[in-house]
């Protein structure tokens, strides 16, 4: 692995914690940050906005080159824009959640962003400034080079509370704690019906690349997380 210029491919399923720490290892390493979910994300708003069943594959192929894409790789302050347009928080709606594994399994879809992706990384690199990237087909499809390849996972039940507990702090429920535990139930229906989907897709499903390093994070905090992933970058340049 090159010293200066690091490739970090970290995938994971739903509620693995990937944002969160592939954010906490691209600061404490000064490394540019991805979130290629957030482009899917951005995507399905985009075709929402336009009138688009997220449901017809077909339609959705056909303006697959139409939108433009702007992210900010900023490990501490991630953003990105869609026509000029800042959905940096709109691509977290309750709407586009639904409905974004339709729109990500479409085989045009997922060359776009491919393409957008690894220009990102090439443009990272180019300014000498490596970089960590998320999603689910990092290191199987859009880096299959990566200098590290992470899987991260952790129990469903675990990853289902954490994504409930992130939904009631980002609600502003007064027991965050209490919420979280009375949604997971169904807070786990939904991220294993998405997992369902996005690990049979014919195009790039979701699965562990072959060369990448097994992170469970069930009984690890997030700063263990951290310097956990933290540690592998670190051990791989040495290599």
């Amino acid at each position: 692995m090159s010293q200066q210029a690091p490739v970090v491919a970290v995938d994971g399923p739903s509620g693995s914690g990937k944002s969160s720490v592939s954010r906490g290892v691209a600061d404490q390493l000064g490394l540019s940050y991805l979130d290629t979910g957030a482009m899917y994300r951005a995507f399905t708003w985009w075709v929402m906005r336009a009138g688009i069943n997220p449901e017809d594959a077909a339609a959705v192929a056909a303006i697959a080159d139409r939108p433009i894409f702007t992210p900010v790789t900023n490990p501490l302050a991630p953003a990105l824009s869609i026509d000029g347009v800042d959905v940096t928080d709109a691509v977290r709606d309750g709407d586009v959640t639904s409905n974004v594994s339709f729109v990500a399994r479409v085989p045009e879809i997922r060359a776009r962003l491919v393409s957008e992706q690894q220009a990102v990384v090439e443009a990272a690199l180019t300014s000498g400034c490596g970089i960590v990237v998320e999603g689910r087909d990092i290191g199987t499809v859009v880096l299959p080079d990566a200098d590290l390849k992470v899987y991260l996972t952790a129990d469903p039940t675990k990853r289902a509370y954490r994504r409930a507990l992130e939904e009631a702090v980002k609600a502003g429920e007064e027991h965050p704690e209490l919420a979280a535990q009375a949604a997971a139930d169904e807070v786990a229906a939904s991220l294993a019906a998405r997992d369902a989907i996005d690990s049979s897709r014919k195009a790039s499903p979701l699965t562990q690349a072959d060369d990448a390093v097994l992170v469970d994070a069930s009984d690890m905090n997030l700063q263990e997380t951290i310097e956990h992933v933290v540690a592998l970058v670190l051990k791989a340049q040495q290599s």
